[in-house]
């Protein structure tokens, strides 16, 4: 029909027209739509210090392992609320200057975890610069580089008020008589970072698009009620400052082990931390409070963990107690 092998104008036109067409679809039309989207409401621009964040993150290649793209299957729903929308990229997606337009955020590796929401996951300064120094001070099984060019080693003589230390063992400075201060950099890359949450559209539950077993996060008791896994939630939501081990990280996250807080048979104060926070010692990262986070059964469950590992011995917190002290915190 075609002779391609003897008419090579047609054959140009051809390969010319199939590009075009292509081109069309698959990256002129998305541009075009995504031109379109608006940002959701609730959401806010993002401020000058998360803005050089941004290029801190692109410029290291962060993108190279880490995705921001929450996918509507089961296995990503401990990334996010519900699936990524193009509108959740409305400010990101602003052009950098004239010349340069903002790289996709997506990526595809998924060596490390999702960052959609790592604000929320993960909203402690103290912990970001730690994991950004050294990420096995934190998480030690952590094969993601260090970026110790985002920090400098001061003299205490050398170090003003304005300087945020990072408080690390003096193992892991080349002068051991030193502090290690971060830069504006690696303040503005964890300010971007801790800016990262999805925004509630209040469509209820997101329907899984692709059919899954759903797996429960508890054991069925002999009664035929739902027993919390304690041990899962405390992995998923305090391990990472308070380790796995309990122990904490000297000079950044208090150890659990042997706590008299913890172990006081009146779990009132634990219960307190865990919905409000705590930011009482200066030797100490600020904890955020989960009560929008966590359930009272939740909850229960985590302080029961607590108090029964590690050496820790204290009576269980029951479900009631956590309710009386949250409805007690929300009438203040």
């Amino acid at each position: 029909m075609f002779d391609f092998h003897k008419n090579h104008k047609l054959l140009v036109f051809t390969s010319f027209l199939g590009f075009a067409i292509l081109s069309t679809i698959i990256a002129l039309i998305p541009a075009f739509q995504l031109q379109q989207a608006q940002p959701l409401p609730g959401m806010r621009e993002m401020s000058s210090e998360e803005l050089k964040g941004l290029r801190i993150y692109v410029s290291e290649n962060c993108m190279a392992c880490h995705t921001q793209q929450v996918r509507n299957i089961e296995m990503d729903e401990v990334w996010g609320k519900r699936p990524s929308l193009a509108s959740d990229y409305y400010y990101s997606k602003q052009r950098m200057d004239l010349w340069r337009q903002s790289p996709s955020l997506l990526g595809s590796e998924r060596t490390g975890p999702d960052l959609t929401e790592v604000g929320i996951r993960q909203p402690s300064k103290e912990w970001h610069l730690l994991h950004l120094f050294n990420p096995r001070i934190v998480v030690k099984e952590s094969v993601m580089p260090g970026y110790p060019w985002l920090f400098e080693e001061k003299s205490p003589a050398m170090v003003t008020q304005k300087d945020i230390i990072v408080p690390v063992s003096p193992e892991l400075l080349n002068n051991p008589n030193h502090k290690l201060v971060a830069k504006s950099e690696a303040l503005d890359l964890v300010a971007y970072l801790q800016s990262l949450f999805q925004v509630e559209i209040g469509l209820g539950d997101n329907p899984n698009f692709i059919p899954s077993t759903r797996k429960k996060s508890g054991e069925q008791t002999s009664q035929g009620s739902l027993e919390l896994n304690g041990l899962q939630l405390y992995s998923e939501t305090c391990a990472a400052c308070h380790q796995s081990s309990g122990e904490g990280i000297s000079g950044a996250f208090p150890s659990l082990v042997g706590s008299k807080i913890v172990n006081d048979p009146d779990p009132n104060i634990l219960i307190q931390i865990i919905l409000s926070g705590y930011d009482a010692r200066p030797e100490f990262g600020a904890m955020p409070g989960f009560a929008d986070l966590l359930t009272d059964e939740e909850i229960a469950a985590i302080a029961n963990h607590e108090r029964s590992n590690w050496g820790n011995q204290a009576p269980d917190v029951t479900t009631e107690q956590v309710a009386e002290i949250r409805k007690f915190i929300s009438n203040q």
